[in-house]
């Protein structure tokens, strides 16, 4: 793991980076920075060969160790789902990759709420170029279209099943999505409710872990005190060389959430529902997020199968900038692996 300390600016602002931008991502001429980014993530696209598995909550006889993780009642039934061929990016995106885009396309990267108040926490959680970046729904997909844009390829927020697929190494029963199928740490104690108390990971983060490195970045314990990311490398990957498909921040999916969609899920390729179908408190339609913000080997938490819905919106109902703790990640729908 690398944490790479320099070489990276951000292009703060505090409008929404999803806003106009001035140049064409499909038509511009790509500087040497954008050539080397788009590269390097075809380079760390991992193929994933299609096949039939089952999806959704394990059932006992599975025979999969289920520390205590809450309701598993919107990932059920299990349904066989038959899923065509296609490639994933190893990492979550990056603040390299992430602010790359923008400077390309005009775009800026929202460092205050909307209110206008500065938010210390994406400043500095932004300033690292190996973290995952952080989006709401809208900017993900961007993201991904104009990737399909400059590079010519079919990149797309993966779908719902293809993500599972892929954090499951093609199906498989486990427990969690880490080298292992576990979530494993030291046994050190909690000694208080400090930040910087309590076990290291060793196959997925803990708040000790966090806290390290944000002492590391010498940043404030307001920054702290927010769960800050981790180097999208930090630990091991799934058997099928991804990384941080248990931890390190939430990832958006194509899919609207609907609670009972497994009902009615088809089974080759399914790509969610149509349209917004669960609403928020506020009326919006509500996207699914995958993966746990930060587990805990001790008492569970990031179970391979287990789903959320979010807003798909970046700020909350007053003026707040809220998807700090949600990330993404591209895939490339085509039958063979990315050259």
């Amino acid at each position: 793991m690398l944490v790479i300390l320099l070489g990276l600016t951000p292009i703060l602002a505090g409008c929404r980076s999803g806003g106009a931008s001035t140049s064409s991502g499909a038509t511009a001429e790509l500087d040497e920075d954008t050539r080397i980014s788009i590269g390097l993530i075809k380079k760390n696209m991992i193929f994933v060969e299609g096949g039939e598995f089952l999806m959704g909550a394990y059932l006992p006889i599975h025979a999969v160790e289920k520390p205590f993780h809450g309701s598993d009642d919107d990932a059920s039934p299990m349904h066989t789902v038959r899923l065509s061929s296609y490639s994933i990016a190893k990492f979550k995106v990056t603040n390299r990759e992430y602010q790359i885009y923008l400077k390309h396309n005009g775009k800026t990267l929202r460092t205050t709420h909307e209110n206008g108040d500065p938010d210390d926490f994406r400043v500095a959680i932004s300033s690292v170029p190996n973290l995952p970046a952080r989006m709401d729904w809208h900017e993900a997909e961007q993201y991904c279209k104009w990737l399909a844009e400059v590079s010519k390829l079919p990149f797309a927020l993966p779908t719902e099943a293809q993500w599972e697929y892929a954090a499951r190494s093609r199906g498989d029963f486990v427990y969690a999505a880490t080298n292992d199928g576990t979530l494993r740490g030291t046994n050190a104690p909690y000694t208080s409710y400090e930040w910087d108390g309590g076990p290291r990971g060793i196959n997925v983060s803990t708040s000790g872990d966090r806290s390290d490195f944000a002492q590391l970045m010498g940043w404030p314990s307001g920054v702290m005190a927010r769960r800050p990311p981790l180097p999208v490398d930090k630990f091991p990957p799934n058997p099928l060389g991804l990384y941080a498909m248990t931890d390190n921040g939430l990832e958006w999916v194509k899919d609207w959430y609907d609670r009972d969609y497994y009902q009615y899920s088809p089974l080759q390729d399914p790509q969610g529902p149509d349209g917004p179908v669960t609403k928020s408190y506020f009326g919006n339609g509500m996207k699914v997020q995958r993966v746990s913000e930060q587990p805990n080997h001790q008492w569970g938490g990031a179970l391979a199968t287990a789903r959320s819905a979010r807003e798909p919106e970046g700020y909350s109902d007053k003026g707040r900038f809220h998807r700090t703790e949600i990330t993404a990640r591209c895939v490339v729908n085509l039958p063979a692996p990315v050259l």
